[in-house]
């Protein structure tokens, strides 16, 4: 269980967060800073982005914007050349760029849409967790920061696409970590409940935003799972239920 109370230092560790722009990104990319580490957060919102550097150099943290799409091989390719050359090294990668994709019953689901949900979701983040892996085992205690959902376990009715991709994309993970269980990287999916997002706004649209939580706090715990002291790797973090949870085999 984690406590929010508490004061994390990620002094001179480096952070790279995808989905910047907004949302559980932009609060991560901010709440990261705030404990001293050096930020690259990458969005496609130029403006966005914009606002969360000048947020943070007010208070004199360190944040580098890159503002690009994931799905651009060549700019993802330049980012890890920017990275190695300057640091030579990634501590912390925190992949939480997504898309919700169409709700519709599996009978509706046009294969573009479909393609356009597993791309984002899950290709985007396979090409990151390769192309960053290298960089992350430099690191003396490397973290990598999965964001799923409920969706990939619970496979609501009409969430055919983004349920498939969440449960791709934490598959991807779980494997990842143990491809690397004897090195000091530590890979956690994390799993942040009924957040208030423009994704969540657009997939509940009766909702009252004011009833569920706020992205910020699912920010503090990120920056909590990106800590020294976190040494679990391959299981799935439960915001809702703030502890670590096994995955475990059907019977």
């Amino acid at each position: 269980m984690i406590n929010l109370d508490s004061h994390i230092n990620l002094k001179n560790r480096l952070a790279l967060v995808t989905g910047s722009s907004r949302g559980i990104g932009y609060y991560t990319a901010l709440e990261l800073a705030k404990s001293d580490a050096h930020v690259i957060a990458c969005g496609r919102d130029v403006s966005q982005l914009e606002k969360l550097r000048n947020t943070l150099v007010k208070i004199n943290k360190k944040i580098d914007i890159m503002s690009f799409d994931l799905k651009d091989g060549k700019a993802l390719e330049l980012t890890k050349k920017y990275i190695a050359k300057r640091w030579g090294k990634l501590d912390i990668l925190v992949a939480n760029a997504g898309i919700l994709g169409p709700i519709n019953p599996i009978r509706q689901i046009q294969e573009k849409y479909f393609a356009d949900v597993m791309s984002v979701n899950v290709m985007v983040n396979l090409n990151i967790m390769r192309t960053f892996d290298p960089w992350l085992k430099k690191s003396h205690c490397g973290r990598a920061i999965i964001l799923s959902s409920g969706a990939a376990h619970k496979c609501r009715p009409f969430w055919g696409a983004y349920s498939t991709s969440k449960a791709a994309v934490e598959a991807l993970a779980r494997t990842w970590s143990k491809e690397t269980s004897h090195t000091n990287l530590r890979i956690i999916n994390v799993d942040p409940g009924p957040t208030r997002t423009s994704m969540r706004e657009k997939a509940m649209p009766e909702e009252d935003p004011n009833t569920i939580q706020h992205p910020q706090k699912v920010a503090k715990i990120i920056s909590w799972l990106c800590s020294m002291q976190i040494v679990e790797t391959g299981k799935l973090f439960s915001i809702p239920k703030n502890r670590f949870v096994n995955y475990t085999m059907p019977e």
